[in-house]
C-alpha cells in the first residue's frame, strides 16, 4: 500500500468528511454526486469483497472523484505504482506521466515489482522468524494482490495489520474492500499524514497493542517527505512509541547507485506533474533513519542485491534503485 506530499492533516477543518466514516454516511446534505459516488462505492465493494478492482475512482466515475476531493487529471503517486503493478486504479494522466518517467527509467515497472516482492518476503520473515504479529503500515496505497494483511495471516493466522495513509482514495477503497468486519478480525484502515505521528499512533491504538512488539512499515514513503519536514525525526519518533524488539522496515529511492544522474533525471520527470514530489537519498541518508537499531541481514543494501541469488526481473539500472532495510529495537 504510496503516498504524496503536501499530505492533508487528519481532519484539518474544510477537509471533507470520508465515504466509510458513519458522519459522513449520516450527513443530510450530500450533494447527488456524493450520494452517487458513495452508495456506488459502497455497494460494490460489498459485492466483489475480495477482489482488488478500483472501487473508489473508476466506479464512481470523474464526478465521484471530484466529490471525493481529488483531480483525476493529476497524476497521483498511488495509482501511478498500482499502473507500474500490472493494476487497473489508476487514470490517463497516470499512465501518460509514468510513460514519460519510463522513458529515461524503463525498468520502473520491474522495480515496482521487487518492491513489492521485498515487502512480502519481509512481513513473512519477521511473522515466521521473529514472531511478530502486528504491523503498521504507513503509506499502505492502492490495495493489490498480497496485501500486507494477507501475506501476514498465511504466515500467522492472528496477525494484526493497521493501515495508515493520507489519500482519501485509497482509504476508501481500502474501507470498501475491508469490510464492517474489518476491526473484528483484526484489520484496520487509518488516514492521517505520516508526518502527524500522534493521529497515527491514535488511529492504530484501537488494533494494535504497542505494549507488544510490532513492524512498522515504510515502504516506498519517506522519499516523498522533504528534508525541511524532518523525515528522520518523523521516524524517531514512531521507533520511541514502539516496545522493544519491535521491527523499521524501509525501501527509500536511491539517489546514488548506477551511471551518475540517471536517478535524478528519472525523479525530475517523475516530479514535473505528480502531486508527490520525490526527494531521493544516499545510502548515508537513508542509513541514518535506522540509528539506534539493530540491522538484521543482509544490512541496508540496494533492492536488487537483497536476495542471496537474483531473482527474475531483478536487473534494475540506478534510476530504479531503493535502499531496503530492517532494524531491530534493542
Amino acid at each position: 500500500m504510496v503516498k504524496p506530499v503536501p499530505m492533508p492533516r487528519n481532519g484539518s477543518p474544510g477537509e471533507p468528511a470520508m465515504p466509510g466514516d458513519l458522519s459522513w454516511e449520516r450527513q443530510p446534505n450530500r450533494s447527488a454526486h456524493e450520494a452517487s459516488a458513495y452508495e456506488t462505492m459502497a455497494g460494490i465493494g460489498r459485492r466483489l469483497g475480495g477482489r482488488m478492482v478500483l472501487v473508489a475512482q473508476q466506479a464512481a466515475g470523474e464526478d465521484g472523484a471530484v466529490a471525493l476531493g481529488f483531480d483525476p487529471t493529476v497524476p497521483n503517486p498511488a495509482r501511478m505504482w498500482n499502473y507500474w503493478l500490472g493494476g487497473k486504479d489508476n487514470y490517463a494522466a497516470d499512465r501518460e506521466l509514468a510513460a514519460r518517467v519510463q522513458e529515461i527509467a524503463p525498468a520502473a515497472p520491474a522495480g515496482a515489482r521487487l518492491v513489492r516482492r521485498f515487502l512480502g518476503d519481509v512481513v513473512t520473515r519477521l511473522a515466521v522468524e521473529h514472531g511478530i504479529r502486528q504491523f503498521l503500515d504507513i503509506g499502505s496505497g492502492l490495495p493489490t494482490a498480497d496485501n500486507t494483511h494477507e501475506v501476514a495471516r498465511r504466515a500467522a493466522p492472528d496477525a494484526r495489520v493497521v493501515y495508515v495513509d493520507h489519500d482519501p482514495v485509497v482509504v476508501t477503497h481500502a474501507r470498501a474492500l475491508l469490510g464492517a468486519v474489518a476491526e473484528e478480525e483484526g484489520t484496520g484502515v487509518v488516514r492521517a499524514d505520516l508526518r502527524d505521528v500522534d493521529a497515527v499512533l491514535a488511529g492504530a491504538e484501537p488494533i494494535l497493542d504497542l505494549a507488544r512488539p510490532v513492524a512498522v512499515l515504510l515502504v516506498m514513503v519517506l522519499h516523498f517527505i522533504p528534508d525541511a519536514d524532518d523525515p528522520w525525526g518523523i521516524v524517531r519518533r514512531l521507533t520511541a512509541a514502539v516496545t522493544p524488539g519491535s521491527c523499521l522496515v524501509i525501501a527509500h529511492a536511491a539517489s546514488d547507485v548506477g551511471i551518475a544522474g540517471a536517478a535524478q533525471s528519472a525523479a525530475g520527470r517523475y516530479n514535473e506533474r505528480s502531486s508527490g514530489q520525490v526527494t531521493l537519498r544516499t545510502r548515508d541518508q537513508v542509513s541514518r533513519f535506522f540509528d539506534g537499531l539493530e540491522m538484521l541481514p543482509p544490512g541496508l543494501v540496494p533492492i536488487s542485491a537483497w536476495w542471496p541469488e537474483r531473482p527474475p526481473g531483478a536487473r534494475l539500472t540506478g534510476s530504479q534503485e531503493a535502499y531496503c532495510g530492517i532494524g531491530r529495537k534493542p
